[in-house]
């Protein structure tokens, strides 16, 4: 399984931004699709879920009501929407995935077994 991230950029405070996280060469079983970041010097930090392929969504408390998460199911592509962004938003974003996370652990790193490159977002006051 690969997975790509695109998306980031450099954006104001207050700006949105759309990043996809585009899967390939896996099953038709469903996935649990989680976008973590991370800050130089700082531990990555769960964001988001999407819990097998879709059942249902999390979100971090930071992100909360201003991030929310689709799919395009043809594309094999989930999305993160990010509005409202500030500069604390700023970090490398990475997606990861896995068919085997159980509810219980899916804001952990360990449950994925696939990651992509990353995309950086910089949200500059």
């Amino acid at each position: 399984v690969q997975l790509v991230e695109s998306g980031g950029g450099l954006v104001q405070a207050g700006a949105f931004l759309r990043l996809s996280c585009a899967a390939s060469g896996r099953s038709s079983r469903a996935y649990t699709t989680a976008w973590f970041r991370q800050v130089p010097g700082k531990e990555r930090e769960p964001v988001a879920v999407d819990f097998r392929s879709g059942s249902a969504t999390y979100f971090a408390d930071s992100v909360k009501g201003r991030f929310t998460l689709s799919r395009d199911n043809a594309k094999n592509t989930v999305y993160l929407q990010m509005n409202s962004l500030k500069p604390e938003d700023t970090a490398v974003y990475y997606c990861a995935a896995s068919g085997q996370v159980i509810f219980s652990t899916k804001f952990r790193e360990s449950s994925y077994h696939y990651w992509g490159q990353g995309t950086e977002v910089t949200v500059s006051s």
